[in-house]
């Protein structure tokens, strides 16, 4: 008896070190203006893979932030068209979750008008407006958060821009994943 509740009190404490040490994958964008992290939530698991797999396959990395409106969003990806989207490999179905909404720095899925709400892969957005865009919950997937560089963002969102928005001189960026543990987000993030 004494063994058994010694062993399961041992393998309690490896998984608890064990869960510790686990990484998260965390977006990271690294731009001409400075480099924005991003938690994404497993709460949008689909949105989640899809960003990581973009990531991983450089598939941003040729596009700039193509439309910046302060007190609004930064938005990159493959551009509007007429038609729609012009580069989605596939669509995803919406992934609305209670409480996961558009606050100040929110990560949310670009889309067109299509009736089922689908986001188109090729594009997000990061919420600049500080009281939260709320008209677009349940409307566009928030499916990520900023967790350093909003200072980032802010000179984005501040460049001069043309009528449609776009920067007249573009915001390139790098989007990456990284693999960090608990600790280093928070010391990422400075808590």
């Amino acid at each position: 008896m004494k063994f058994n509740l010694a062993f399961t009190l041992a393998c309690w404490i490896i998984s608890l070190s064990l869960s510790a040490q686990q990484k998260e994958p965390i977006g990271l964008i690294k731009t001409s203006e400075g480099e924005i992290y991003i938690q994404l939530f497993k709460e949008t698991p689909n949105h989640r893979q899809s960003f990581i797999k973009l990531a991983d396959a450089n598939y941003w990395d040729a596009f700039t932030f193509n439309r910046v409106i302060p007190n609004f969003v930064a938005q990159a990806g493959c551009p509007d068209t007429e038609e729609g989207f012009n580069d989605p490999e596939y669509l995803l179905d919406p992934e609305f979750v209670k409480g996961i909404t558009h606050v100040y720095g929110a990560v949310g899925a670009g889309r067109d008008d299509n009736p089922e709400k689908r986001s188109a892969t090729c594009q997000f957005y990061i919420v600049h407006n500080q009281s939260g865009l709320h008209r677009l919950d349940n409307n566009y997937t928030v499916f990520g958060q900023v967790i350093k560089g909003m200072d980032v963002v802010d000179r984005i969102v501040f460049k001069k821009r043309d009528e449609k928005d776009e920067p007249l001189e573009p915001v390139t960026m790098d989007v990456s994943i990284v693999y960090l543990t608990n600790s280093e987000i928070k010391k990422l993030i400075g808590g």
